[in-house]
């Protein structure tokens, strides 16, 4: 598995060195926020890392890419999910019936905050960003918890890399095996705190 892993951290590097990394970073902000399955952040390290001096662009990208996506998500949601709830159930990773009742269910608890945590923490922006244009989250609260979020995320990424770039790389290189599994149990403690708290 670390092999594996290891062959995508190192072909996500490379995007770094070419002239279509942050168009390549748009591209995966916009779509992982409404239905595709791998999240942008492995690519702005790349970038940001490649060149720490442009990370706060990289971070302007991604952020604001991401945010339209999500707004792509809504849209989905609120005029087509009758006729795609079945195909993303089936195919898109992180839907599922039993998902949707936890939404639902956190909407009616505090629907900003729970659009705030999605955005800001490894478990499935898409599925929130789907869901606020089912239950019909008003868009102000959407955009802006979505803006907060995505933007705390992506410019605390940056900013980490800005100031350590080369040494963060090195810390990458050297224990990769032991932050792929501390990432994994990052995202499964995610998911239980959010489902407990929110």
């Amino acid at each position: 598995m670390f092999a594996g892993l290891r062959r995508l951290y190192d072909w996500t590097l490379s995007w770094a060195e070419g002239r279509f990394g942050p168009a390549a970073l748009g591209v995966l902000a916009f779509t992982e926020s409404s239905f595709f399955p791998i999240p942008p952040d492995p690519l702005l390290m790349a970038l940001a890392l490649g060149k720490p001096r442009r990370s706060f662009w990289f971070a302007t990208v991604c952020t604001v890419c991401s945010v339209l996506g999500g707004l792509l998500g809504y849209l989905l949601g609120l005029f087509l999910w009758q006729s795609l709830d079945q195909f993303f159930f089936a195919y898109v990773p992180g839907f599922t019936e039993e998902n949707f009742r936890i939404v639902q269910a956190k909407f009616e608890q505090n629907a900003f905050l729970a659009i705030f945590a999605a955005a800001f923490t490894p478990i499935p922006y898409k599925v929130f960003t789907v869901g606020s244009g089912v239950f019909q989250i008003p868009l102000d609260a959407f955009v802006v918890a979505s803006v907060l979020g995505r933007g705390l995320r992506f410019y605390g990424e940056a900013a980490l890399l800005w100031r350590w770039g080369a040494a963060a790389k090195d810390f990458i290189d050297r224990y990769f095996n032991l932050l792929t599994v501390i990432f994994f149990l990052l995202l499964v403690l995610g998911f239980w705190v959010v489902g407990r708290t929110l």
